[in-house]
């Protein structure tokens, strides 16, 4: 494991940040890494030249353009397009350079916005889409099924992880771009110290969402990686069943819960007003992640804990 070279596309992410830093605290593998300046990943010459050159053993697509619900609705065209080339050009260059180990990062948001809970990976492709994140799916989708195509057609063993809602240090926490937790977060810091100025929360506060600290997916990350690296036949059995596993904390709260769970961190007393005139989105969303579970993996970092870890992570990095 310390000799493996590794590559980790979109490593300045907060996915990125987290799989690179327990890499390397870990000590595993030679870390290759590229920057926007250094590298184009939407630019298919540059990346198949990068691999090429570089040839590591592994690839780790963190990379992608991502943002909560009113930034997707803004700008779906982006979100698409930039995605799609994004994955398409990593997983080619992987295959011609002949890459045994690639794992892909999608999102829970590809299932269909009325499946079945919790969300077993069989479920995708058999129903719509929720529109307000439609073409960030759609390119996720097109990604993971890359993945099972070349896996058939060329006999690789290409992995997609879908992640349920991520949270952590190095969110975004843009107030307009952000997903519904770094959202949450840094509304309730900035209402602090108003007071009896009530917090306002987009949408109705009724849907559920299952979070997992961005440091759980990055051990369920190394976790598979080794699997991989040692043939292990049941993550192989795995994969040649289907190239998509979910990896998920198993828990879910109320949008409402979480605000409450936020305030309660940071002795915020104020009362929360649910601004009904902005989308819910899904209204429940949870993923079935026993297939990674029967493996021996399973999330360690309570969601108290991991708001607490969140909340001064901000702190340190934006209050003066």
């Amino acid at each position: 494991m310390k000799k493996i070279k590794i590559y980790i596309a979109g490593h300045n992410g907060m996915v990125g940040k987290s799989i690179h830093k327990l890499l390397e605290t870990k000590k595993i593998g030679k870390l290759i890494v590229a920057d926007r300046k250094k590298l184009n990943l939407e630019n298919p010459d540059k990346v198949n030249k990068f691999i090429k050159q570089n040839k590591p053993d592994v690839i780790i697509n963190c990379a992608g353009k991502v943002g909560g619900i009113l930034a997707n609705n803004t700008y779906p065209s982006e979100f698409l397009f930039e995605n799609i080339q994004i994955q398409a050009n990593l997983i080619k260059s992987a295959y011609l350079n002949n890459i045994k180990h690639f794992i892909n990062l999608g999102s829970s948001c590809i299932y269909p916005k009325k499946s079945k809970q919790p969300i077993k990976e069989k479920y995708l492709l058999t129903g719509s889409l929720e529109k307000t994140n439609e073409a960030y799916a759609l390119a996720k989708i097109v990604g993971l099924k890359m993945c099972e195509f070349y896996n058939t057609q060329y006999k690789k063993s290409y992995l997609t992880l879908m992640p349920c809602n991520l949270y952590g240090p190095n969110d975004n926490f843009d107030t307009k771009n952000s997903h519904f937790l770094p959202a949450l977060i840094k509304k309730i810091i900035q209402n602090k110290n108003q007071k009896n100025k009530s917090i306002e929360v987009w949408g109705t506060g009724k849907p559920m969402r299952e979070v997992m600290h961005v440091d759980d997916l990055a051990s369920s990350i190394l976790f598979i990686l080794i699997k991989k690296i040692n043939n292990n036949r049941g993550l192989l059995k795995q994969i040649k069943k289907s190239s998509v596993m979910n990896v998920g904390s198993g828990s879910e709260h109320s949008i409402e819960n979480f605000a409450k769970i936020i305030c309660k961190i940071l002795g915020n007393k104020n009362k929360l007003n649910f601004n009904k005139s902005y989308p819910d989105g899904t209204m429940r969303k949870i993923l079935d992640s026993s297939s990674i579970r029967v493996l021996g993996w399973k999330p360690k970092i309570e969601i108290k804990d991991g708001l607490s870890n969140t909340i001064d992570w901000y702190k340190k990095n934006y209050i003066k």
